[in-house]
């Protein structure tokens, strides 16, 4: 099973959503909670190709990008496939 890194806050609704659907696919997830740790929202932005918004989603070294994306991933059939590498 791929690696999934999310960034995340306490607080985000859609990092809450990208979260329960990656558990419905028996996803563990490394989350970073950049309002916990400010420091690695830099990271976090230079990984993202400047986006700044969270959740920002990782599969393997993939950026899938936020749970919008994830979401469409999932309704064309395609994050199976991402995940299963």
């Amino acid at each position: 099973m791929a690696k999934v890194l999310m960034y995340t806050t306490r607080v985000c609704p859609y990092c809450q959503m990208a979260q329960k659907l990656l558990e419905t696919k028996g996803v563990t997830i490394d989350k970073i909670a950049v309002d916990e740790m400010p420091e690695r929202r830099r990271e976090m932005t230079q990984r993202a190709g400047g986006a700044t918004t969270v959740p920002q989603i990782f599969i393997d070294e993939y950026h899938v990008g936020g749970y919008r994306e994830l979401a469409q991933l999932e309704v064309k059939g395609e994050l199976d496939r991402l995940l299963a590498q």
